[in-house]
C-alpha cells in the first residue's frame, strides 16, 4: 500500500486563493472499514466567507451547518447538497468563515473500491464532479468537523505543484449569487481527464 504524508499544518497558513491552488496535486485519502481510497486533487473552488454571495457563511452567517467554517485552517467541512455530500478545507485564521471545496479528484489507491462504489460508470466518471468523489472515497458526513491532519480523512503530499498547469475560471453551480457566480476562483489542473464539466 502506499505510505502517505500528511502535509504539514503550516501548508494551510495561506491566503484561500493561494490554498485553493496548492491544494492541486496533493492526494486525499479516506480510511474506512472497507480499505483506502484516495486520489490527487486536481479541482478546487474557493469560498471567501463574508464578502461573497456564493459562500455558506456570506454575511458572517453563523448557523449549525456553518459553524466548522469559523473553526481552525485545515478544518473538515462537509455538508449535504440535494442527495450528495460534498468535502470542503475550511481556510484562512480562526473566525473568518472561508473554504474551498473540492470538485474533483484523480484516483489513486482504492480503485477496485471506488468502482464498486461507482457501480456502472466508466473510470472516467468515478471521482469528476464533488458528489462523485465523496460516494467513491466513502467521505461521509460524519467526518464533519475533523481534522485533515490525521485519519481518516487526510490531505497528503503528491505532485509536486511546480510541475502542474493550473488554469481558473468561475465557479459551477452557483447562478443565483449575483456578481460572485464570475469570480475565477474555480481552479484545475489543464487537460485533466477528471475535472468536472
Amino acid at each position: 500500500m502506499i505510505q502517505y504524508k500528511p502535509v504539514l499544518p503550516i501548508f494551510y497558513n495561506k491566503s484561500t486563493l493561494e490554498l485553493a491552488q496548492n491544494l492541486l496535486g496533493c492526494v486525499l485519502v479516506k480510511e474506512t472499514e472497507e480499505g483506502v481510497a484516495s486520489g490527487y486533487i486536481v479541482e478546487t473552488e474557493a469560498y471567501m466567507g463574508p464578502d461573497d454571495q456564493a459562500a455558506h457563511s456570506f454575511g458572517n452567517r453563523r448557523t449549525k451547518r456553518t459553524e466548522v467554517m469559523f473553526d481552525q485552517a485545515g478544518t473538515v467541512y462537509t455538508y449535504t447538497m440535494h442527495t450528495h455530500t460534498l468535502v470542503n478545507v475550511v481556510c484562512a485564521g480562526v473566525g473568518i468563515p472561508h473554504a474551498i471545496l473540492i470538485r474533483a479528484v484523480e484516483p489513486l489507491d482504492g480503485q477496485e473500491l471506488m468502482g464498486v462504489r461507482r457501480s456502472g460508470r466508466p473510470k472516467k466518471e468515478w471521482t469528476n464532479g464533488p458528489g462523485k468523489l465523496t460516494k467513491a472515497l466513502g467521505i461521509k458526513m460524519d467526518d464533519y468537523g475533523k481534522h485533515f491532519m490525521k485519519p481518516p480523512l487526510m490531505i497528503c503530499e503528491g505532485w509536486p505543484t511546480d510541475i502542474l498547469t493550473i488554469q481558473a475560471g468561475p465557479r459551477i453551480g452557483i447562478d443565483n449569487s449575483g456578481e460572485a457566480r464570475d469570480y475565477p476562483w474555480r481552479f484545475y489542473v489543464a487537460d485533466n481527464p477528471f475535472i468536472s464539466k
